[in-house]
């Protein structure tokens, strides 16, 4: 089935050995095999380098494009310039498709509460005037998000809930403000029985799917470093779960995910 990653890491960190082999075309090429046509590469976290990998991802591979933001874990620690060579590459750099990830995550609570709240405001302005979606990482606070997007008008942007772990009345709070929702390999988890509810309810033409690799890998491969050839699993247990064929339901959310990001 036709498959869009619409979130996945890849980090030298996480696909360059030891010995300095870079297994990333590999595990490109293992999952064009498996049906993956395009890839959302996110590049966020404590510095720019993951956002230039993330760049450098997608003008190294036609079907990669990137996304570029500040993790929730980061806000208190943005490095001076940061948020504005964001906006600027956002702005300006054709391969770039969404600003995030960003959001909030009180799981974990690595930048205190105020100042992740301060940095998606910020984002979803860059967003607006950048005129891309944003990609966010909601856990654990899927109140205040839907507030806060809902006071920043996000919803004149959109943009999608990555790996959303939440429940039923959270995916119909963000659906309201015209956010997708994008399901990981945490919905085959056993102890997600609240994420399949929400699962099946979301409108078809708002679900896209994920791997969040090199984490969060799906049972059967639960355990192992997940990569983007995975993401069959996943969406072969969504379709399941709202009786669809897979090759329907691959179809669909790849649609999704072209439409959203403007993937051509």
């Amino acid at each position: 089935m036709p498959l869009c990653d619409s979130h996945c890491h890849l980090e030298p960190k996480d696909f360059v050995t030891a010995d300095g082999v870079d297994e990333r075309p590999a595990v490109l090429e293992r999952a064009r095999a498996a049906g993956v046509e395009a890839f959302v590469c996110v590049g966020s976290g404590a510095s720019l380098a993951e956002v230039h990998n993330a760049v450098a991802m997608a003008e190294a591979h036609p079907d990669v494009w990137a996304a570029v933001g500040i993790h929730p874990h980061d806000a208190a620690r943005i490095p001076d310039g940061a948020l504005d060579e964001i906006e600027r590459l956002a702005t300006t750099h054709p391969r770039i498709v969404a600003v995030g990830e960003t959001g909030l995550d009180y799981h974990y609570n690595h930048s205190p509460v105020a100042e992740q709240q301060e940095t998606l405001r910020r984002f979803c302005a860059i967003a607006r005037r950048s005129k891309r979606p944003l990609s966010l990482h909601i856990r654990d606070a899927h109140a205040d998000a839907a507030r806060i997007l809902a006071e920043e008008h996000a919803d004149e942007i959109g943009g999608v809930i990555h790996c959303f772990t939440g429940e039923l009345r959270d995916a119909q709070a963000y659906v309201g403000l015209g956010f997708h929702i994008s399901l990981s390999g945490v919905v085959t988890f056993k102890s997600a029985t609240a994420i399949r509810e929400a699962a099946a309810w979301v409108p078809l033409e708002r679900l896209l799917v994920e791997t969040d690799c090199p984490f969060l890998a799906p049972i059967p491969m639960r355990g192992k470093r997940n990569e983007p050839a995975y993401i069959t699993h996943t969406a072969a247990a969504v379709a399941s779960l709202r009786g669809l064929d897979a090759t329907e339901f691959g179809v669909a959310t790849t649609r999704n995910a072209r439409t959203l990001f403007g993937l051509h």
